[in-house]
């Protein structure tokens, strides 16, 4: 006997609901709705390392240092030529190459003013790429505020460091601090003798400009690379500031590792903000923020080298290298880890 089976028994893919409107059912869409940042898994990785490509950018400066120095060692003419230790560099009348004369024209024009240049770089190219709001306009959106106050943030390491400190700057008080002074290199009459007492009295607080600017000497403590601190604390801030803009792809982003507020590790994309109009966000080049950038890190790059090659002793190189690394460090990595930090500084491309 052959049962029939009711109409409305039949089965359907979907029924209605008792108010007429059709059931619920997981679709592909609705996930997708349904997923949010906030709703990222946790993954590997820590966030107060560099990802690989960051690493391998870093590590150009170390290298760079040893590659100048072992040169300056094993290049017969700098071998032989006489090196000056208070003034840290070779006897100009004799220096093994024309970069090895602290009056070549990087030097003069480039290096002693590298902050000028470093600063010129990083606001053409923030205000000139379009992922960081409207190109050549002074439209201040939350990334270019953050990258502001980088800037900022890392310009206050370097007047502490090179400039001011309430006093005498930390390379000059470090200098004192390991045993160094200003000595006096008059001669023997009475208004030498006159000078020279007036300088010892004077001469606890001295820098090393005002000891020059005497007519005395800095000698005897351990004077860390200026040179070297600077040429790596600028050009690094550019490149971590640049790469993060121009990439076209997502990997630098994806790859780099945050802590979120409920003390989670996540992928620093979870914190990308949509761009508020179009065309923001995108790698769009504008050519002259990016060329200046490239041109200043690429000549810092060049007289790292030279200042490796020529100028200071291991240790004083190494200690400029270390103080720079700590300064990038605290502005470009530690807020990865440290959620409060990263909502003043915030991170490069996110």
């Amino acid at each position: 006997m052959t049962t029939r089976r009711s109409a409305g028994h039949a089965s359907t893919p979907s029924s209605p609901s008792a108010n007429g409107s059709p059931s619920t059912s997981s679709t592909p869409q609705a996930s997708r709705r349904t997923a949010t940042k906030i709703d990222a898994p946790p993954i590997a990785g820590s966030p107060f390392f560099p990802t690989p490509l960051e690493a391998i950018l870093l590590a150009i400066y170390p290298g760079t240092l040893i590659l100048g120095s072992l040169f300056s060692t094993l290049q017969p003419s700098s071998r032989n030529a006489p090196y000056i230790p208070h003034i840290q560099s070779y006897d100009p009348l004799l220096a093994p190459s024309y970069f090895a004369k602290k009056s070549n024209v990087l030097n003069v024009y480039f290096v002693k003013i590298g902050w000028f240049w470093t600063t010129l770089a990083f606001f053409l190219l923030i205000f000139s790429h379009s992922s960081l709001g409207r190109p050549l306009t002074l439209d201040l959106t939350k990334r270019r505020v953050q990258a502001i106050a980088r800037y900022l943030t890392v310009t206050a390491v370097w007047i502490a460091v090179t400039q001011w400190c309430f006093g005498p700057p930390i390379i000059d008080r470090t200098y004192r601090w390991t045993g160094g002074q200003c000595e006096a290199i008059y001669g023997e009459g009475p208004e030498d003798q006159l000078k020279r007492a007036e300088m010892g009295a004077a001469q606890q607080a001295l820098t090393h400009a005002a000891c020059k600017a005497i007519g005395g000497q800095w000698k005897g403590g351990h004077d860390i690379s200026g040179h070297v601190f600077l040429l790596i604390l600028g050009s690094a801030m550019l490149w971590l500031e640049l790469l993060p803009a121009v990439m076209r792809t997502e990997g630098l982003r994806e790859a780099r590792r945050v802590v979120t507020a409920d003390g989670l590790i996540r992928s620093a994309s979870i914190e990308t903000e949509k761009p508020s109009r179009e065309g923001e966000g995108r790698s769009k080049e504008m050519g002259i923020g990016l060329s200046a950038a490239l041109g200043v890190a690429g000549l810092s790059w060049w007289m790292l080298l030279m200042t490796a090659a020529y100028f200071h002793t291991w240790f004083e190189k190494f200690t400029g290298f270390l103080v720079a690394f700590g300064a990038i460090y605290t502005v470009y990595f530690l807020p990865r880890a440290v959620p409060g930090l990263r909502k003043v500084l915030g991170m490069p491309g996110v």
